[in-house]
């Protein structure tokens, strides 16, 4: 008889994601597409094969947004743990690969010497193996994952224990919200959090309009082919013809709204079939996509940000560079 491997007992993960992923998304291509301008949006990036270009984006030269949280991370790990003592519950919106993780992890397990990790993630297939991998790294540690989006996973969390409890939302993330959904996110987090509990929230800083445009557009074409991946999937899943090379990428920085836009721009005239959807789409020479916002921030705005949403800006973490940002966001005493 096969023996069961020693994770097994230590991890779960439920797929939420499974049970209306499909009508969502179908229902989202199509407002989307008919919208003016048209649109698609951001989370639907992830599938299996967007979650591994995505962590190829964060290898290139131009995306300093990676290395720059890497480096506040690995300095300031176990700072930030001390901030919360005795937390044994760390839950991570968005955990990817859940590399950057794993120093908030070591500092926990360092400090209290067991762990229970709560990831969300969007694909469950990266959500199963960041798991695995993370229960082979740390045998003190114990996994109870959803595949579901944030606010989804928010309203599924079981009732805290008495322990402290860490939220991390890493990442340029936050970024891709309008800035009244930025409020309704963090404010879904307030609701679940006690006044031990605390948020780590990393934040892209304002800075030169090339350096952003380049980070969103690079010079290999990883980006693209992220971006385009979103078209790829509408053909696979909703029977679509979309010709990938017709599409080239636009990176702009709007430095009055403090964001970076990113679109596909259609190289040609063209006629779109959605087979699955029963919708046909004409697209003209130059026409965009609008596919997703990532807004840049400053202290100032990060403070507002966090009063509106019902948290306190405790403390910042900035990289060498002041590239970068990770803010420690506390309930405030009543």
């Amino acid at each position: 008889m096969a023996q069961s491997k020693p994770e097994q007992s230590r991890l779960i993960i439920h797929d939420l994601a499974r049970r209306n992923g499909r009508t969502e998304f179908a229902r989202d291509v199509r407002s989307g597409l008919s919208s003016y301008p048209k649109q698609l949006f951001p989370k639907y990036l992830y599938d299996e094969l967007g979650s591994r270009l995505f962590e190829a984006i964060c290898e290139v030269d131009e995306y300093y947004l990676t290395r720059a949280e890497d480096k506040i991370l690995t300095s300031y790990a176990d700072e930030i743990v001390r901030a919360i003592p005795n937390c044994k519950t760390l839950i991570e919106l968005g955990s990817g690969s859940a590399q950057k993780t794993r120093k908030i992890i070591e500092a926990l397990i360092r400090g209290c010497g067991e762990l229970l990790f709560i990831p969300v993630d969007i694909s469950a297939t990266a959500l199963e193996k960041s798991s695995h991998a993370l229960l082979d790294s740390y045998p003190n540690l114990k996994i109870n994952a959803y595949a579901a989006d944030y606010f989804e996973a928010l309203e599924a969390l079981p009732p805290l224990g008495p322990d402290p409890a860490l939220v991390l939302f890493l990442g340029s993330n936050i970024g891709n919200f309008e800035p009244d959904e930025a409020v309704d996110f963090l404010s879904a987090i307030r609701r679940v959090l006690r006044r031990q509990d605390a948020l780590l929230l990393g934040a892209d800083l304002k800075k030169d309009a090339r350096t952003l445009e380049a980070a969103y557009d690079d010079s290999l074409g990883v980006t693209r082919a992220f971006i385009v991946n979103e078209l790829e999937r509408i053909n696979r899943e909703l029977d679509a013809n979309f010709d990938l090379w017709a599409f080239g990428l636009r990176s702009l920085y709007n430095e009055s709204a403090g964001r970076v836009e990113v679109y596909l721009e259609s190289l040609r005239s063209q006629d779109i079939n959605i087979r699955g959807l029963d919708m046909s789409i004409s697209f003209d020479a130059g026409e965009r996509i609008h596919m997703e916002n990532s807004y840049k921030f400053d202290l100032n705005g990060l403070k507002l940000l966090g009063r509106r949403s019902g948290f306190d800006l405790e403390r910042t973490w900035l990289d060498e560079e002041k590239l970068f940002s990770s803010n420690l966001f506390r309930v405030p005493e009543a």
